[in-house]
């Protein structure tokens, strides 16, 4: 590496990518296979159980109800998993479907639609009656609830599909130094130096920071509220079922309270085959999962500082949750099989950070806002073609950092 004091012509790479978790691997990844020579950095070790994007599975849907603008990156996103579960052997990615239930004037119905008509996607409504006779997991409904089915939703890896991106970037020619903190970043006329915990500095052209809930370190008035969340599993009932064929992926109401709910039924261990479903189980998922259920994360939210999360789940923490499972499925137990924490960060729109900011020699990708990581893989793609001068591929304006004059 060059002293950080070298001329204004030498660099030790054209970029850095600060913090390898959900979109920070992906921008290393993309920015790696365009050509540009990559260091990242990744203050703990890709996949770890300390950030956003810890749990075992997440959701993936593409009519997002967020945002019309969000199913074209999710598109992208679903084919650049698929690319990636080639290159690394490893089953990232199922596609089950899913359902949104709600009043039909809800956010949930009409923000689903809207993405649909915006893009010809192939949703199918449902009513109430179509609702408990083809999914009687979600029999239980409020009076006047209907249902939006998404085909292409389904599950995704999180932590698997991290260290996949991680490895594509490093096979692509990325250096990845883990175990390593970035303390400092600093721009003067000629490049940006990187400074970490170890005493080094590097030089390059341009920085990605994609640190996740540790963002607003480096970026003085990102508008991001790190808090801490505690994810709950379920078992079913002695005797019932709640496994993924009646209790697909969903987002839905809540029966008899003004609230929301998300999650996916259960899998048991060993899956099943491809043929036995659309993409269910097979290879990478035959370890299972609990049916996983969470709260509406619509805040407000008290700010917490990411280095000194409790991590212990204390007592009470999880009666609400138990409370909206018991209202919802008659079939799952609402005491948790298991608990864990991880840590989100919300914008004040509800949507994400993406793009250059107003210096443009530095690029920002995070601000999960609870909903980002079905989008990671093209986030990154997004990442690493603003840190490669390309066009997007789509249209991300409403991503931009600079919306918030960041």
């Amino acid at each position: 590496m060059t002293d950080a004091s070298a001329g204004p012509t030498e660099f030790d790479a054209d970029v850095a990518v600060i913090g390898l978790g959900a979109v920070g691997s992906s921008a290393a990844w993309r920015a790696a296979v365009r050509g540009l020579d990559v260091i990242g950095f990744e203050q703990f070790e890709p996949g770890h159980p300390w950030g956003g994007s810890t749990g075992a599975t997440r959701l993936f849907r593409v009519a997002c109800l967020e945002h019309p603008g969000l199913t074209p990156i999710a598109r992208r996103a679903r084919e650049l998993w698929i690319e990636l579960e080639a290159s690394a052997g490893d089953r990232l990615f199922v596609e089950t479907g899913g359902l949104m239930i709600g009043p039909p004037d809800s956010h949930i119905i009409e923000g689903t639609l809207a993405a649909a008509a915006a893009h010809g996607l192939p949703v199918e409504r449902l009513t109430a009656a179509e609702l408990a006779d083809r999914f009687p997991g979600h029999a239980r409904m409020n009076p006047g609830d209907v249902g939006v089915w998404d085909p292409e939703a389904g599950i995704l890896r999180p932590e698997a599909a991290i260290v996949a991106a991680t490895d594509a970037a490093r096979a692509a020619g990325a250096r990845i130094r883990t175990g390593t903190r970035v303390t400092a970043i600093e721009p003067d006329a000629d490049a940006v130096t990187v400074r970490t915990d170890d005493g080094s500095a590097v030089r390059v052209r341009r920085v990605a920071i994609t640190a996740g809930p540790w963002i607003g370190r480096f970026v003085p008035g990102a508008p991001l509220t790190p808090h801490r969340v505690v994810m709950t599993w379920f078992r079913a009932r002695e005797g019932r079922t709640a496994d993924l064929d009646v209790l697909p992926v969903f987002i839905r109401s809540v029966p008899g309270r003004d609230t929301w709910i998300w999650g996916h039924g259960a899998m048991p261990a060993g899956g099943a085959s491809d043929s036995d479903g659309p993409g269910v189980g097979g290879s990478g998922f035959d370890g299972g999962f609990d049916v996983k259920v969470g709260p509406e994360f619509d805040g407000p939210f008290d700010a917490d500082d990411p280095d000194a999360i409790d991590r212990v789940v204390h007592e009470g923490e999880t009666d609400e949750i138990g409370d909206l499972v018991a209202a919802t499925f008659p079939d799952v137990d609402p005491e948790p099989s298991a608990v864990t924490t991880c840590i989100m960060a919300h914008t004040p729109d509800g949507q994400f950070l993406v793009g250059r900011t107003a210096d443009p020699r530095i690029v920002v990708g995070g601000g999960c806002s609870g909903h980002s990581f079905k989008h990671a893989a093209a986030l990154g793609e997004l990442v690493a073609q603003a840190l490669a001068d390309e066009p997007p591929f789509t249209d991300a304006a409403f991503l931009d950092p600079r919306r918030f004059d960041v």
